[in-house]
């Protein structure tokens, strides 16, 4: 399990837009993803669904933070840095967030589940002018 994670990892630093058929090398055929966004069966849907968020990137980068690895899968924190063509002119944004993998046993050592967990509002709703200002106080509240 711990070299199935390492290239999870490696993979992750090393994908863009060309080369999403590389997602097959980690991911079992009937993964299930989950994350806060989308809820997914399948490795063609994963493919398309990375298809469409690498559309613009124009870097994506993982710091992983930390692990925590069982016999049937891991929990790996990280940090993503990434500049994309349509977010705030194109600078480095960063996100925190933790993947939860569920792997398959023997012949079929792949992620058949992964969940990512992070915060959408710090990601998107708060970088949007007007409603970024208004989910910023409510928390300041809090």
């Amino acid at each position: 399990m711990a070299m199935l994670l390492e290239r999870f990892k490696s993979l992750f630093n090393e994908l863009d837009a060309g080369c999403l058929d590389r997602l097959a090398e980690v991911y079992a055929a009937d993964v299930r993803f989950r994350d806060p966004v989308r809820e997914l069966h399948g490795l063609e849907a994963l493919r398309a669904y990375y298809a469409r968020l690498y559309e613009g990137v124009e870097s994506c980068r993982f710091r992983y933070d930390g692990e925590v690895v069982e016999a049937g899968g891991a929990v790996v924190l990280w940090t993503m840095q990434f500049r994309h063509r349509r977010f705030h002119a194109g600078e480095t944004l960063t996100l925190e967030g933790a993947s939860h993998l569920e792997f398959g046993q023997g012949a079929d050592a792949r992620v058949h589940r992964h969940r990512d967990y992070f915060d959408m509002g710090e990601f998107l709703y708060e970088r949007v002018p007007v409603l970024g200002a208004v989910i910023r106080h409510i928390k300041s509240g809090l």
